[in-house]
């Protein structure tokens, strides 16, 4: 079992940046895939970024490349979200996921685990 608990979510001026964490409690997170998904208002969760247990792999939605940064501190049973350069279509509650399985996963199938999310809201 994997417990996740994500932070740091605001609200940001355009262009602004905010960085999300992602606590994760259970033995079993240094040997899981992490991931970020957003769920805008009246549309369907959206994947974000994922990141190999190991960290050494990556993937980013189109939408997000060149803004945003995942990483994670197995020391610290944390997943960073680093946004940067921050849109007005980039409000939305960001979810923290994680799943067993080796790899990164763009699919919220892929996820066994998920937070309860933080709000993002950013201004024009």
């Amino acid at each position: 079992q994997v417990q996740l608990a994500e932070s740091g979510g605001g609200l940001v001026q355009a262009g602004g940046s905010l960085r999300l964490s992602c606590v994760a409690s259970g033995s079993r997170f240094s040997s899981s895939s992490l991931g970020w998904s957003r769920q805008a208002p009246g549309k369907e969760r959206e994947f974000v970024a994922a990141i190999s247990w190991g960290g050494g792999r990556t993937s980013y939605a189109d939408s997000v490349k060149g803004r945003i940064t995942i990483t994670r501190d197995n020391a610290k049973n944390t997943v960073y979200l680093q946004m940067n350069s921050l849109k007005p279509e980039d409000t939305a509650v960001y979810y923290c996921a994680a799943s067993g399985k080796y790899g990164v996963g763009t699919r919220e199938s892929w996820y066994e685990f998920w937070g309860q999310g933080t709000q993002v809201t950013v201004s024009s």
